[in-house]
């Protein structure tokens, strides 16, 4: 189907509920319903109606190059309107991509160190803390949820929360294996290693969104260990939630109360649930076509941050950039983050005039 078919296609069924919510004897239910697709649906008629008005008045305007009294006037405004038919026809596309609902929600933050001992470990803290910082610089709340750490102060697995405005939107893409090339802190000889590090980021869910039934899960209660004071010795605060259908499973004993770290649980458990779903569903829209950037298949190596060489290569856009200190430090891994969206968008767009 051609752009110009899908804009005639909006437009007609834009008119059509204008003209169905103008007669009589519609349901309360009807009136709802019709009227929360034409709101949604408006803005993209406006939208193309305003393109359509600035196409014609091109045309227009081109007519009047060949009146010598209307030409200088007529080339000022032609150059004017060569610049925002393009804008505006960019900007048509842009709205008419399918929203994802989960764009605009919080965010699930899991870094579990891989293959690499004690090196990936500290790879996995320098990448929890990375985004950190980019969380503090986008003016997002990070809330550390869980926390396990070694003895050298790599980190194991960390859980965080990051609450703000459309967080799931720019983290998304972050999804997968991201793998280090550098001389670790343990190593005498100057030797570079290879390391890695599992990023997972899932959209904060709620009941409506997976419904677990009490039936399905099974809730185990033990004593919490590690650090946190000799009260976690003496009570059964930790908790571990098991959904039996997917053998998901969670563990939570970052807080003092067992009521806390179930709620914590239930909250990651729900998430997990639902990325599952998600990365069936958009697994099978990638194989149609054919790319997998927005799969958030957490097996597949995305990202390579090569310290030696001061790069870091995004392997899904084959986009390198020399500025390691400033992604690491969260400063710079906008300009990853960016170029990511924008290939996903040009991927979708790509597909609105596909058959």
């Amino acid at each position: 189907m051609s752009l110009e078919e899908t804009y005639a296609r909006v437009l007609s069924r834009y008119d059509e509920l204008r003209d169905t919510l103008a007669t009589p004897d519609l349901s309360n239910k009807q009136i709802v319903t019709l009227s929360k697709e034409l709101a949604e649906i408006e803005p993209v008629a406006q939208a193309i109606l305003e393109l359509d008005r600035a196409k014609k008045q091109r045309a227009d305007t081109q007519e009047l190059l060949n009146d010598p009294d209307f030409k200088a006037e007529a080339q000022k405004e032609l150059d004017q309107l060569h610049k925002n038919i393009p804008a505006l026809e960019l900007e048509v596309q842009r709205m008419l991509i399918p929203k994802d609902i989960t764009d605009e929600r919080n965010a699930i933050l899991e870094v579990r160190a891989g293959t690499g001992g004690d090196e990936a470990a500290l790879f996995a803290a320098l990448l929890f803390d990375m985004y950190r910082k980019y969380a503090a610089a986008q003016g997002w709340r990070f809330e550390v949820m869980d926390l396990t750490e070694n003895d050298l102060g790599g980190l194991k697995e960390g859980t965080a929360m990051i609450t703000g405005r459309g967080v799931f939107a720019r983290l998304k893409f972050e999804s997968g294996v991201h793998r280090v090339q550098r001389v670790p802190q343990t190593e005498s000889q100057g030797r570079v290693h290879t390391s890695a590090a599992t990023v997972a980021v899932l959209p904060e869910v709620e009941e409506v969104d997976v419904k677990i039934e009490d039936k399905d899960l099974r809730v185990d209660v033990y004593r919490a260990s590690g650090a946190g004071g000799q009260h976690v010795n003496k009570t059964d605060s930790a908790v571990r939630l098991t959904h039996l259908p997917t053998g998901t499973v969670v563990a939570m004993q970052d807080e003092r109360s067992q009521i806390k770290n179930r709620a914590k649980a239930m909250k990651i458990l729900r998430a997990r649930i639902y990325e599952k779903q998600r990365f069936e569903r958009d697994t099978a829209y990638a194989s149609k076509r054919k790319q997998q950037i927005g799969s958030g298949d957490r097996s597949e190596r995305i990202r390579t941050y090569n310290f030696p060489q001061g790069r870091v290569t995004d392997h899904r856009i084959n986009l390198t950039l020399y500025k390691i200190d400033e992604i690491v430090e969260g400063t710079g891994l906008n300009d990853v983050i960016t170029a990511l969206i924008q290939h996903d968008e040009a991927e979708k767009m790509a597909a609105l005039t596909e058959t």
